[in-house]
């Protein structure tokens, strides 16, 4: 990414798009942390002519009940302000919190439904990074939140500014030019460090992410076991440190530069107070002031400086929060690549597809390739296709490119003649039913994972067939709440954890469950042991009925009973036809086959000859 890519917002159109939204989500907030404005500044205006009262009853020889009384009725209005201020503040912060929550709801729902070729970019999923960051808490400062009390915080300030400026130009009209001009050396220092702070985000994004991951990594239950047996810790203790250590620069450049910034700020402070008091002095002094009047004008140009600072304080932060909340719009808006929806999934819901690959290309970002090319082949209506290759050969990227997860390069893929891009992406989803290599459990019940959806939405006995028919019956009768039983132990008191084969068989019920017309396996068995695959094989014609369905395995034995096989390699079918013909054909398939079939009867007679031994 481009360090010097200037920000996709100005700080103007995010302050307005940030209002806007809190008027959205939390229009109460946005009234609060508007009616705060007169407040806040009458509290301060009370808290300088407080003294200034005292003193001018007092050198004015007013008697006691006069005195008591007028300070009486300024205490008192103070002490109401108070009050008010510290509960319209408590509930602004409920407020804010609930804005958060919201915002941060809209980046979990990007997440769930961007397109996933999209998602797997790693500039994407920095971009998530830096977005979130906008959404927590960092310092004291919550980004999305703050640039909108920020912006109204200059609005008081500038009003507090004019209020008080009023005041101590009756003392002398250079004060209150002399209060304003100094601090522009601190809004220059500030901004530059805002900029580099900036442009060195990415970087920042991704030793976070690096390091975050490392972090997780002894609370991984699936690492735990490599971590032990391999002895991984003490290099996973070094990557840490590594880590932290190229962290720890990075925090003490920031540090370096944050304190120049405020270095700066210092020394405009010493040259703006001090002269201002100076002058104030020099005028008691020669009698030209009051002591009451001192009282006042000293308590408001201390007050003043406030107001200057709190503008330029305020300014900074609007455009240092502008920038996170720029990296917060850029990935909610990341462009959507969805389908024309001139296509309907209802219509081909009922009926078995037929599916076309028409020189369909597909090439990885950044690789010099493609993984597949101009590949052809058609999923004939009803038809158990067998897709099988090496590592690499691209089976994979063929049924992400099939689910709709990719779109090719090249060429088009058709279902019942229709081109998949024609159909929304939500909508064509309802089609497939697949079971991919990559599992992982959640923490909802079985019969929440086999549905997808709440226990109350849920077919229960249908989910529990289907459960069954996937080959996790045996499973299922032992446990103590069935199919309401949750799954992860570090979330649930009673839940249980699966197996990799069970969780295998798992999924493999959910794709059942949901019943779709496609039915696509990549490896479906790969953690199953030889019992439990030839128990899922012999229930795959069943699973298979009124489906056009494509197989994915790296055991051949498990394709001979698809209706057809293609072998790929390379992105390009090798061989094609049943498992007879591709046997008499005598080529690759055969070779292969003919390799896994001698290593499993050597695996057979190793373990026949031990049972003997034992016997």
């Amino acid at each position: 990414m481009d360090k010097k890519k200037k920000p996709s917002h100005s700080a103007l159109d995010n302050s307005l798009w940030s209002a806007k939204m809190l008027m959205k989500y939390s229009p109460a907030a946005f009234f609060i942390i508007v009616l705060l404005i007169p407040v806040e500044i009458g509290m301060q205006y009370l808290g300088i002519y407080l003294p200034s009262l005292v003193v001018s009853e007092v050198a004015e020889g007013q008697t006691l009940e006069h005195a008591l009384m007028t300070v009486g009725l300024v205490m008192a209005a103070m002490f109401a302000g108070g009050i008010l201020q510290k509960a319209l503040n408590y509930i602004q912060s409920a407020k804010l919190e609930f804005y958060k929550n919201r915002l941060t709801d809209r980046i979990t729902r990007k997440k769930l439904s961007m397109f996933y070729q999209d998602y797997e970019k790693k500039e994407v999923r920095d971009l998530a990074s830096r977005a979130e960051r906008a959404t927590q808490m960092w310092n004291h400062k919550l980004p999305v939140s703050d640039i909108v009390t920020n912006e109204f915080g200059m609005v008081k300030n500038i009003l507090g500014y004019f209020l008080f400026g009023t005041v101590i130009s009756f003392a002398s009209p250079w004060l209150v030019p002399l209060l304003t001009i100094a601090p522009a050396v601190n809004l220059v220092a500030v901004r530059a460090f805002n900029k580099w702070e900036y442009q060195h985000r990415p970087e920042r994004a991704d030793l976070g992410r690096r390091l975050g991951l490392v972090e997780e990594l002894p609370d991984d239950f699936a690492s735990a076991k490599d971590i032990r047996i391999y002895g991984m810790s003490q290099w996973i203790e070094e990557r840490y440190r590594e880590l932290s250590a190229e962290n720890l620069i990075w925090k003490k450049k920031e540090s370096i530069r944050r304190a120049g910034s405020r270095a700066a700020d210092l020394a405009v402070i010493l040259v703006r107070d001090g002269g201002a008091y100076a002058l104030l002095i020099s005028m008691i002094l020669k009698n030209e002031i009051s002591i009451s009047q001192f009282v006042l004008y000293f308590s408001a140009i201390s007050s003043f400086a406030a107001w200057v600072g709190g503008i330029i304080d305020c300014w900074n932060k609007v455009h240092s929060n502008s920038l996170l909340v720029c990296d917060y719009r850029d990935y909610v808006d990341y462009p959507d690549q969805d389908g024309s929806g001139s296509a309907e999934a209802e219509e081909h819901l009922s009926r078995l597809p037929e599916i076309v690959f028409d020189h369909v290309s597909y090439r990885y970002e950044g690789a010099g390739e493609d993984t597949i090319h101009n590949l052809s082949f058609t999923i004939r209506r009803g038809e158990k296709l067998a897709l099988i290759g090496v590592n690499g050969a691209g089976k994979t990227t063929v049924v992400k490119l099939l689910c709709g997860l990719y779109r090719p390069t090249a060429g088009e893929i058709r279902i019942n003649g229709i081109p998949v891009s024609d159909f929304r992406r939500e909508d064509y989803y309802l089609l497939l039913s697949p079971v991919f290599q990559d599992i992982r459990t959640s923490f909802l019940s079985l019969a929440e994972t086999v549905s997808g959806t709440y226990t109350e939405k849920t077919d229960l006995d249908r989910a529990e067939r289907c459960i069954r028919l996937a080959g996790l019956g045996e499973k299922l009768d032992t446990l103590p709440q069935g199919i309401n039983t949750k799954l992860d132990k570090r979330v649930n008191k009673d839940g249980t954890e699966l197996s990799g084969g069970e969780a295998q068989k798992l999924m493999l019920a959910r794709a059942l469950y949901k019943d779709a017309p496609v039915l696509v396996l990549d490896e479906p068995t790969a953690a199953l042991d030889p019992i439990a695959e030839s128990n899922i094989y012999r229930a795959y014609n069943q699973m298979c009925v009124n489906k056009t369905s494509l197989f994915i395995s790296h055991r051949l034995a498990s394709t001979s009973f698809c209706d057809r096989i293609l072998l790929l390699e390379k992105g390009h079918i090798r061989e094609e036809g049943t498992h007879e013909e591709l046997m008499q054909r005598g080529g690759r398939y055969k070779e292969m086959f003919e390799i896994q079939s001698c290593w499993y009867q050597d695996q057979n007679q190793d373990g026949g000859e031990k049972g003997g031994d034992e016997k």
